[in-house]
């Protein structure tokens, strides 16, 4: 890939629960244009991780840098202003409201005019034109695909350059699996940055450029995404614990 900007940088973050440590001295790094992947069995902390670097969990120690400046306790705010999109495991959109309306809503920290914002969601309906045909339903009448889909293109409304996938697999035909999959691959070639959490270890390096392994809060391992996926007793030392 060539020498790429860091976008994202964590170093030596810690985060606990009460009494119990949830990730150790994580460090890791997202170079611009990259799809890494950050995988792990259940509990390994990699959902933690993403609500840590989306400033949802305040984080012991440590340090998170985003485009080289610190965000380290920063409001949700202005994380997600500067650039960065999380669509979280669970999609968490607002069924009762339109797939419309959902969409306007990831765009609040643009402070769009309505002539600019419906621009935004024409631009997000034309990548996902399965959408537009349920445009005015509202969001908990779609099939699971569907409703990943929206949590999707709400994410890409404020325009991220680091976008945070976490589980976006989970409970989905493998047919739908795939073409979300493929939608991801999509907005990498047009330049955009991806950290992607999946349990589904051969899918998530299979479009991944890196993967870092998290068992029991730390990051055991990491490289090439090919590397990896031929490594197979490697793998699976570090994502059964043994």
């Amino acid at each position: 890939m060539g020498r790429r900007s860091k976008l994202l940088k964590l170093k030596n973050v810690s985060f606990s629960y009460g009494d119990f440590p949830v990730l150790r001295d994580v460090s890791l790094e997202v170079s611009e244009g990259e799809i890494v992947s950050l995988i792990g069995g259940n509990g390994a902390g990699k959902s933690t991780t993403l609500m840590a670097i989306s400033g949802v969990n305040r984080i012991d120690s440590g340090e998170i840098q985003f485009l080289g400046e610190k965000i380290t306790g920063a409001p949700l705010r202005r994380i997600v202003s500067m650039g960065l999109g999380h669509v979280p495991e669970g999609r968490q959109l607002f069924p009762q409201m339109t797939v419309y309306e959902n969409l306007e809503l990831g765009a609040y920290t643009l402070r769009l005019g309505g002539r600019k914002k419906k621009r935004e969601i024409t631009r997000i309906l034309e990548y996902f034109p399965m959408l537009e045909r349920r445009i005015g339903q509202p969001a908990g009448t779609l099939s699971g695909g569907e409703q990943q889909i929206l949590a999707i293109g709400r994410a890409l409304m404020s325009r991220p350059k680091l976008l945070m996938l976490d589980e976006p697999s989970l409970g989905l035909a493998p047919l739908v699996v795939k073409e979300i999959f493929r939608i991801m691959q999509e907005l990498n070639r047009t330049g955009l940055t991806v950290l992607l959490v999946e349990q589904n270890i051969r899918l998530s390096l299979a479009v991944s450029h890196r993967g870092c392994v998290l068992l029991n809060g730390r990051i055991v391992m990491e490289g090439e995404s090919k590397t990896l996926l031929n490594d197979g007793d490697l793998i699976k030392k570090a994502y059964m614990g043994r």
